[in-house]
């Protein structure tokens, strides 16, 4: 049980992306509960890698597998979190897939599309349910200085097509309207709610095209010439839930070195 630290519940957050959150938060003194899917070696690694980095006493870190795309997963996750440590304060909705097999939108499958909207929009408006449902049938004291917070991670997809990905971008675009809806539903509860939009991020999903990657960033797409990692977005996580944008709820923060830039 935590009852002097906050408690962050992080899906996807055994690599990539979800690593880098987990890692900045252990730094700013949060318990994790790091949620996984199939892959235990790796949520145990990001646990010990928390462990390391950990600023006092009064932390724990914890790894639950769950498949949020599945209804009772989402339901075993809340509860697991709720009966390991009391409390669950803030959200963070970063778990997410990439189509199997990149195909044209003329030739893509109606099963890839159900599977990525299942797992990318499905589940993580779900689990905000369950989540938010905690916070205002329960009514917990908040231990963040933000309050209760979700937040949704997305990506620079949510408005640039890519007709070979159309399902994943799709359920991008769903996602970030889902953030306004928990934003303005929730608000006046006291209960923050955000969406962190990245770029061209340096994780395993875009590790077998780091060679086109490279290439458009060196011909100028990303005026910050470089890629994002994993702790960018820890970073900018770790700035929302310390209470730094108090009057801010609905707001669409783009993590991308500025490639939402309109530019002639």
């Amino acid at each position: 049980m935590s009852d002097s630290t906050a408690v962050i519940l992080v899906t996807g957050g055994s690599r990539g992306l979800g690593r880098g959150i987990c890692l900045k938060l252990s730094e700013n003194g949060y318990s994790v509960i790091i949620n996984y899917v199939g892959n235990a070696e790796a949520a145990e690694q990001t646990m010990a890698e928390c462990q390391d980095r950990q600023t006092h006493s009064g932390q724990k870190f914890i790894a639950l597998q769950a498949d949020i795309g599945k209804k009772d997963d989402r339901q075993r996750l809340v509860d697991n979190s709720l009966k390991q440590f009391g409390r669950i304060d803030a959200l963070i909705n970063n778990a997410g897939i990439a189509p199997r097999d990149r195909r044209d939108i003329v030739e893509a499958t109606e099963a890839s599309f159900e599977e990525i909207i299942r797992i990318n929009l499905q589940g993580p408006y779900f689990l905000t349910q369950r989540v938010a449902n905690y916070w205002l049938t329960q009514k917990p004291t908040p231990l963040l200085e933000a309050g209760f917070t979700v937040i949704f991670i997305t990506s620079i997809s949510a408005e640039t097509a890519s007709t070979n990905r159309g399902e994943y971008c799709i359920s991008k675009a769903g996602l970030s309207m889902a953030g306004k809806l928990w934003a303005a539903r929730l608000a006046d509860c006291n209960i923050q709610v955000f969406e962190l939009r990245p770029g061209i991020m340096q994780t395993d999903m875009t590790a077998g095209a780091k060679e086109k990657y490279d290439s458009l960033i060196a011909e100028g797409l990303v005026p910050q010439s470089r890629w994002g990692t994993p702790h960018d977005l820890g970073l900018a996580v770790a700035a929302l839930l310390n209470g730094s944008f108090p009057f801010s709820t609905g707001s669409v923060i783009d993590i991308d070195g500025g490639f939402h830039i309109k530019r002639l």
